[in-house]
């Protein structure tokens, strides 16, 4: 069995880049084809692995460039990357993962985020949601002409992998899908973390710096507050937040390993305020022995045991909108019942998504479809 990786980008140091990890620890001996590929930007442990970025690596240096030039240079470069030798493509993404070409008779699997959020939840995006007049009308016809190319190459994989059931949903919907979807959670590097027994005094926000992960909401509930938060990571949205903070407020950016999980383990609590299609950041809390302030949609449903009436058997505190007034009384609340929680609990809960249990699973579905594709295939 010949298997290649595919991953949209290893740009940045996120959920999806850990993903295409957890697949090369899976299948070590597997090239990784990728769009664009900066091993400074990403997780170290990709310089042992043989990645192939596409031509578009030679203009594009930064993850936000990447992003500004997607259409149409992303598609037409992400395209130019030849599988048709392997037998087995396992990819991981949302947006261009799909676009590598393949033979007809390979396996395609696609472990999917979600569907390609600029074709089809445009508004999530700050530039589209403020765009007007001619500006939106431009938009409109680069996204319209994304979902076509989206739904024409997402009819290709042979099996979809979803993280939840909300994502499955939304796959099936936008690109027509009957066939099941097996539903594997993402995983979190648990060892990488660890509880700490001098905690310091600041809450903590860990997220790229774009519009729909709601870290404006975050630092106008701090300013207010005046509580110390610690805000980890970049983005697009990144001087614009940054210019509305008060001096309580810390960011910081470009952390290694150990230096996160320093971080994690000196907080008080972990504020998550998006609607996120799974959310590792909130389980890297857990693995550290932090709860979690989450907004009540999404992927938390999921990973999260919010506070009912035994704050020691939870890991949560939700809140029910994504406004000033809800994520402030969410962290009051939290204040009340602080030294409740229990971390080694926390920490328990969180050893149920470690990686090692994902490799095992994503690892056994490939192998299991390989065999069952190759006996239909021997059989007809």
């Amino acid at each position: 069995m010949k298997i290649a990786l595919v991953q949209d980008g290893l740009m940045c140091r996120a959920g999806g880049e850990q993903v295409a990890l957890s697949f090369h620890k899976a299948f070590p001996s597997a090239p990784i084809y990728t769009l664009c590929y900066q091993p400074e930007l990403t997780f170290s442990e990709f310089e042992t692995c043989e990645v192939h970025p596409s031509w578009l690596q030679h203009l594009v240096k930064t993850d936000d460039v990447m992003k500004k030039v997607f259409f149409p240079l992303g598609v037409w470069a992400m395209q130019s990357h030849d599988l048709t030798s392997y037998d087995v493509v396992l990819m991981s993404g949302t947006h261009c993962a799909k676009y590598v070409k393949t033979k007809s008779e390979a396996l395609v699997i696609s472990y999917s985020f979600t569907p390609f959020r600029l074709a089809w939840d445009p508004s999530s995006y700050a530039q589209y949601a403020e765009a007007k007049g001619i500006k939106r009308l431009l938009f409109d016809k680069v996204v319209n002409t994304l979902r076509t190319i989206d739904f024409k190459f997402a009819q290709r994989p042979n099996y979809y992998v979803a993280m939840t059931v909300e994502t499955a949903d939304r796959l099936r919907k936008a690109y027509s899908i009957r066939n099941d979807i097996d539903i594997i959670n993402p995983p979190v590097n648990a060892g990488s973390f660890y509880v700490s027994t001098q905690p310091g005094d600041y809450f903590l926000v860990v997220s790229r710096l774009e519009y729909y992960k709601k870290v404006d909401l975050v630092i106008e509930v701090f300013n207010e507050l005046g509580y110390p938060l610690v805000v980890v990571g970049k983005g697009l949205q990144a001087n614009e937040i940054k210019s509305h903070a008060r001096e309580n407020i810390t960011f910081k950016q470009g952390l290694s390993r150990a230096e996160l999980a320093d971080v994690y383990a000196g907080c008080r609590a972990f504020i998550f305020p998006q609607h996120e299609d799974y959310g590792i950041t909130p389980l890297e809390a857990n693995a550290a022995g932090k709860p979690v302030i989450a907004y009540n949609a999404g992927g938390v449903l999921a990973t999260q045991l919010p506070v009912q009436d035994n704050p020691k058997k939870a890991t949560a505190v939700f809140f029910d909108r994504q406004t000033v007034q809800s994520l402030k009384s969410a962290v009051l609340q939290f204040e009340q019942i602080e030294q409740e929680f229990n971390p080694y609990f926390i920490r328990k809960h969180a050893e149920q998504f470690d990686e090692p249990r994902f490799i095992e699973k994503i690892k056994s579905f490939v192998l299991d479809k390989y065999e069952e594709f190759r006996q239909r295939k021997l059989e007809n």
